[in-house]
């Protein structure tokens, strides 16, 4: 009887153990970042490095992006679970083939402009005709050649389109009038080059009417049909939301966790901090029972902007609810 005891209670322990690692398993989460470590996405590594994710069960990994890495190409073949990306490049994906849905929309205002040198004869955008300006293409152009079909300006014909690289070079050698910036980036490294804010003029794309969502977090809708994932992606958004309050609250420490993550060392917590006070203008509705939530009108407006670029619109017929849900955002409540 002892013996047939401690079999059993090995056996017991063996079938507890293989359990175990299957519910460990089917809690990995993957995420693909739009871009390379920055407060950016500093919600997701406040919540990985103070263990909300852990809380909830979840095992996350975070999978930084970067020129050469598309969120979408990267989803579609099974690479992540979840990716950060922005609408306009979502939208035009889905319409393409790949069905992504939006769960959750961490930023509700765009952080997207066009910096120009005054120098340059830029003073509104009437005078962008004759221009060269700069863009970044990979999904990023669509906002901007939307604003351009809005303004009756044709690329190679009323302006000259430079595909800008990931900085700010075209604007501080003369090589482009106005360059792509983000309010929380690539502006301040204008900046920091030696520019005068006094000799700059922005135009953000939010108050131009044009803006267009950015930095949402968007699944395939194949696994929407699975309820397991559903209850995965509630615990992932509910510990994601938490850092992302987290961060908007103490940004220096947030940069501190953001410059950790950063294995290339090039981060500083000085920039990175500075970056955080910015996306934090960003998220309005932090702190508040609202955070994460897609506003249907915010989305609609999108899809809006998306459809109203002349003869070449980013998508060529209204996706309609379908490339959104709240069912994921309702399980974060729980």
């Amino acid at each position: 009887m002892i013996r047939s005891s401690k079999i059993a209670g090995g056996l017991l322990a063996a079938v507890l153990a293989v359990c175990g690692a299957t519910a460990s398993a089917a809690d990995k989460v993957t995420v693909q970042l739009k871009w390379l470590p920055q407060a950016q996405f500093a919600g997701y590594y406040v919540a990985q490095a103070k263990g909300y994710y852990k809380d909830v069960g979840l095992d996350v990994t975070i999978k930084p992006g970067g020129p050469d890495i598309s969120p979408v190409q990267v989803i579609a073949g099974n690479g992540a679970d979840v990716v950060v990306n922005w609408m306009p490049d979502a939208l035009a994906a889905r319409e393409a083939g790949v069905p992504l849905v939006n769960i959750a929309q961490v930023f509700n205002q765009s952080g997207l402009m066009l910096t120009c040198k005054k120098s340059s004869g830029v003073s509104s955008p009437k005078d962008f005709k004759g221009k060269t300006l700069g863009v970044w293409y990979g999904g990023n152009e669509y906002p901007f050649l939307n604003w351009m079909a809005k303004l009756g300006l044709k690329p190679d014909t009323d302006i000259k389109i430079l595909k800008q690289g990931f900085n700010v070079d075209p604007l501080l050698q003369n090589q482009a009038a106005c360059i792509s910036t983000m309010i929380y980036n690539e502006y301040w490294q204008v900046v920091d080059a030696g520019v005068k804010e006094s000799d700059l003029v922005t135009f953000f794309y939010e108050k131009e009417g044009v803006a267009s969502l950015e930095d949402g977090l968007y699944v395939l809708d194949s696994k929407l049909k699975d309820p397991a994932f559903v209850a995965r992606m509630g615990k992932f958004l509910k510990a994601t939301f938490r850092g992302w309050n987290e961060a908007v609250k103490n940004p220096a420490e947030a940069a501190k966790i953001v410059v950790a993550a950063d294995t290339s060392g090039s981060a500083s917590e000085k920039v990175q901090k500075r970056q955080m006070e910015n996306v934090a203008k960003l998220i309005s509705n932090a702190g508040t029972a609202k955070i994460g939530y897609l506003e249907p009108a915010a989305y609609e407006r999108t899809v809006k902007v998306l459809l109203a670029a002349g003869s070449s619109p980013v998508i060529k017929k209204d996706p309609g609810k379908a490339a959104y849900t709240h069912t994921v955002w309702d399980a974060a409540q729980k």
